[in-house]
């Protein structure tokens, strides 16, 4: 199995870890659609993608505003036809004190991560039943196994597509559709300098663990071959994965390591 033709769709492709996934796919000879709020950075993405025999279309858009979500899908499908792999990678974090966190940065966290990537898939699965093929991923976090200090609202909204994902899989399994969750731990990108603060305001700051975590492009070839694999739930990362097996079998020991470590 390869990539090769395959007509990938990717959230999140202007930075990070969505913009290693478009590179290294271009590479392997894969048909992109680049998608993120920022039309300027896509651009620059697809430029530095090089030239080659792979299409690629970029097509900005908001997860915030699901209700346009259905016309960009009806976009990709009109160009391509068909979406063989959808990499729902795009979302937002948070650093700030549950308490302190106002409802509208709680509502917009949840609203683009969880919303947004609930309502795309939702746009593209109707095609890939119909054909009884393609594969979702989604880039959920360890912090949709467990939580810490300073991303309450973040960590909702990764544990919530667990339990969203992990129930669809089970209604179309028998469309021949594979969902693979992935759980990233530190990867070194800029997530922590756009999380939001408790009035939604950017932090602006790199957080320790990302600026020790590992490359996104390391990230991306320990990956693709997992997705390639169809496996279900997937681990990436550092010591911090650690946490998702302590959470379930030594919660208590998880407890007091996460009191004393520095999450912002």
């Amino acid at each position: 199995m390869s990539f090769e033709k395959k007509v990938v769709w990717i959230t999140g492709a202007s930075s990070g870890i969505g913009e290693a996934l478009a590179y290294a796919l271009y590479r392997r000879g894969a048909h992109l659609i680049l998608s993120s709020r920022r039309s300027d950075e896509l651009e620059q993405v697809k430029n530095n993608c090089g030239e080659g025999g792979a299409d690629i279309k970029v097509l900005p858009l908001d997860l915030a505003e699901t209700e346009t979500l259905e016309g960009k899908a009806s976009e990709v499908l009109q160009h391509f036809g068909r979406v063989d792999y959808l990499f729902n990678n795009g979302g937002i974090s948070q650093r700030s004190l549950a308490m302190e966190t106002k409802m509208e940065v709680i509502r917009k966290i949840m609203e683009v991560n969880f919303f947004g990537t609930v309502a795309l898939t939702k746009t593209v699965l109707p095609s890939m039943i119909e054909r009884q093929s393609g594969q979702i991923i989604v880039t959920s976090s360890v912090m949709g196994k467990f939580g810490t200090q300073l991303r309450s609202a973040y960590a909702a909204s990764k544990h919530a597509l667990h339990g969203w994902f992990d129930s669809l899989r089970l209604e179309i399994e028998d469309d021949n559709i594979g969902i693979t969750i992935v759980c990233p731990g530190y990867v070194k990108t800029k997530v922590t300098i756009n999380a939001l603060k408790a009035d939604g305001s950017k932090h602006m700051k790199m957080g320790k663990g990302q600026e020790e975590g590992m490359e996104p492009e390391e990230f991306v070839e320990e990956l693709l071959p997992k997705v390639l694999r169809g496996e279900e739930e997937v681990y990436i990362g550092g010591k911090e994965i650690y946490g998702v097996y302590l959470k379930r079998w030594a919660p208590k020991l998880l407890k007091r390591l996460l009191k004393t470590t520095d999450t912002t």
